[in-house]
């Protein structure tokens, strides 16, 4: 006992090193080289997860206003590595080592290079202060054995890819906890006031994620699913928290005399032709109906209907939100659509096979679930209606098996509709407004919202003669 307590003792103080922040000893159990070694690592398994986006000049862009950041951080001897994703994830994330992240998706919702400056500072921040270090050294520290063993066995290398997988987790999913997020927030806002970025466009970019973040839970709660969060910026607070009010009060009044830049022209230039929602490899969504070009698919859900495509399934909900119908794709079917059918919901249901125009398939029908099963390309494609209520896809009975039956392999005219959407900048002219612009929009009946939302006018704004503003097409 007295080995194991001298030995874990030993531990503790050779795992304490000085924050580059606060001054402080922190307890961590990785030096720099390690740190950045992990983070290399790490940044590996980022991009078998994501797509790196593909436009250099926007790389390019994102880079040097990191860079610029980076220089008045705490650490400006880390060589930081900036990377857009190609993600329509609401999302930024930092890792150990420098390494932070960015996707198109959040761009799209910015508005200025002092709100890009805002965000990436609160990224760096996390960098600057070691959380993913001092979060990693904490799970370690819980472990006796494993504390002991990475001190005295230093390549110990089981633990390696489980250390890894666990920081590039956390700060996926869940960010660095309230009190690391709010430390983000205050190094952030500190590190625009040393640059001239007003450090007020962490507010901006609070009340603008927060919105969009609102606006995602309504749609959430009629899909039945959890809210897509932003874990960073606002997540661990609203936007009017006071402690975020004072940490970005207290660096305006040590902000650098001059001017501040905002860089709105600069941003929107640099944004103009980005890619918004889907990527064509993931299919896309036109006026409710989904085509897929690799899979030589096409869909048409009901018109008043919400379709959403996510990653696992694209799913369209009822205006009331009271019934739900899902698209899934099973790549090895068994036995013929009625039997794949009769298997999915149980013999008591009432199963009918049909043509689709040459394609395989069969409907299926239960008090509280309907929809049906085609076979395309050795591909079995389920499409099943669920209702919250019993007997409530009795209204949509007729609409649900409309959408089984426009199922059919694209065609060449339909395969051209086949492409991402993007923004463009416009000037908005004289009497615009968003409820005109988003008529005809491929985003379909939310348009007037997502407009509102990308061009932080959400909820009732409008834009202005001679401004510029963004749209989708």
């Amino acid at each position: 006992m007295r080995i194991l307590i001298t030995a874990l003792a030993l531990a503790l103080l050779s795992g304490c090193a000085q924050n580059p922040v606060t001054g402080q000893n922190d307890f961590v159990m990785m030096s720099e080289s390690q740190e950045v070694a992990t983070g290399r690592r790490a940044d590996v398994q980022v991009k078998k997860q994501y797509r790196v986006y593909e436009s250099k000049a926007l790389q390019d862009y994102v880079n040097r206003v990191g860079q610029r950041i980076a220089k008045q951080s705490h650490r400006p001897d880390l060589q930081y590595h900036f990377t857009v994703l190609d993600s329509p994830e609401i999302n930024a994330f930092a890792l150990p080592g420098g390494y932070v992240y960015i996707t198109r998706g959040i761009l799209a919702y910015l508005n200025s290079e002092a709100e890009l400056a805002a965000v990436v500072g609160h990224e760096i921040g996390h960098v600057t202060a070691r959380h993913g270090v001092r979060q990693q050294s904490a799970a370690q520290a819980t472990n006796i054995g494993l504390t002991i063993a990475s001190i005295f066995v230093p390549e110990i290398g089981s633990t390696g890819g489980q250390n890894i997988a666990n920081i590039v987790g956390g700060a996926l999913l869940s960010g660095y906890g309230r009190e690391h997020e709010l430390e983000a927030d205050r190094l952030g806002a500190e590190y625009l006031a040393r640059t001239e970025y007003d450090p007020q466009a962490i507010i901006k970019v609070v009340g603008v994620l927060k919105n969009q973040e609102l606006k995602d839970a309504e749609l959430a709660k009629q899909e039945g699913r959890e809210p897509r969060r932003y874990h960073g910026l606002f997540a661990s607070h609203p936007d009017n928290d006071t402690r975020l009010q004072q940490a970005v009060g207290e660096a305006s009044k040590n902000a650098a005399p001059q001017a501040h830049f905002e860089g709105r022209e600069e941003f929107l230039r640099s944004t103009d032709g980005l890619l918004f929602g889907d990527s064509s490899d993931q299919g896309v969504v036109r006026n409710n109906r989904f085509y897929h070009g690799e899979l030589g698919i096409t869909v048409a859900f009901p018109k008043s209907w919400q379709v959403h495509n996510l990653p696992d399934a694209l799913v369209a909900v009822s205006p009331q939100g009271e019934a739900m119908l899902q698209m899934k794709m099973d790549q090895k079917p068994r036995g013929i659509p009625a039997d794949y059918a009769r298997r999915l919901v149980g013999s008591g249901a009432q199963v009918r096979s049909l043509d689709l125009d040459g394609l395989t398939a069969a409907t299926f029908e239960l008090p509280n679930t309907m929809g049906g099963v085609i076979y395309h390309n050795r591909y079995a494609y389920i499409l099943q209606a669920q209702a919250k209520a019993r007997g409530g896809l009795s209204t949509h009975r007729n609409e649900i098996f409309d959408t089984v039956r426009s199922f059919h392999s694209i065609t060449a005219d339909e395969r051209k509709l086949v492409k991402p959407l993007s923004i463009r900048v416009i000037i908005a002219r004289t009497g615009d407004t968003y409820a005109g612009l988003a008529q005809g929009s491929p985003l379909g009946k939310s348009a007037e919202t997502y407009l509102r939302l990308m061009n932080a006018q959400y909820p009732d704004g409008e834009p202005q003669a001679g401004q510029r503003i963004k749209i989708v097409e």
